[in-house]
């Protein structure tokens, strides 16, 4: 089994539905065991018990979430256990051009920090998916790649192919 944690922080309910679509691209995958978590639910141990870990935001001042940003700061805590974990991320925003791709990129940088290998994509959305409010059926795809691929890559990983 590979095992692919999602936690994800929403207010709106818009970061937490695209979250429920990258778990289900996640679930594609023979032998994925998929667990999707809020991030004020979510542990250290959630993150040391994973393959692969996706996290998803909502943008606040081309930022993640405070509570994200919160969350993702407790894991110097498990600093070198991460290595190796597949990671991806994803975000919602009130709007175009209001800083999706600097969110990911501050929640794809504290995975490389830990060590981890990062699912990109090479014809757009390259650094993670991405919706403006509630995610559109377009949106929901993306999310739903994101998660598969990253499941596919931990678990190919896991078996050594």
């Amino acid at each position: 089994m590979t095992r692919v944690l999602v936690v994800y922080d929403s207010r709106t309910g818009n970061t937490e539905k695209m979250a429920g679509a990258v778990a289900d691209g996640a679930r594609k995958v023979d032998g994925a065991d998929v667990v999707v978590l809020e991030v004020d639910k979510a542990k250290m141990s959630d993150l040391t018990g994973a393959d692969a870990i996706i996290i998803g935001s909502p943008t606040y001042y081309g930022n993640m979430s405070g509570k994200m940003k919160s969350f993702i700061d407790r894991s110097n805590a498990i600093h070198g256990k991460l290595k190796g974990k597949v990671g991806g991320a994803f975000t919602s925003s009130g709007d175009t051009a209001c800083g999706a791709e600097t969110t990911i990129l501050s929640i794809l940088e504290a995975m490389l920090i830990h060590g981890m290998i990062v699912q990109g994509r090479n014809d757009n959305k390259h650094y993670g998916p991405t919706a403006v409010e509630s995610p559109n059926k377009e949106e929901v795809e993306s999310c739903k790649e994101l998660g598969e691929r990253v499941a596919r890559l931990a678990t190919a990983l896991k078996k050594g192919t």
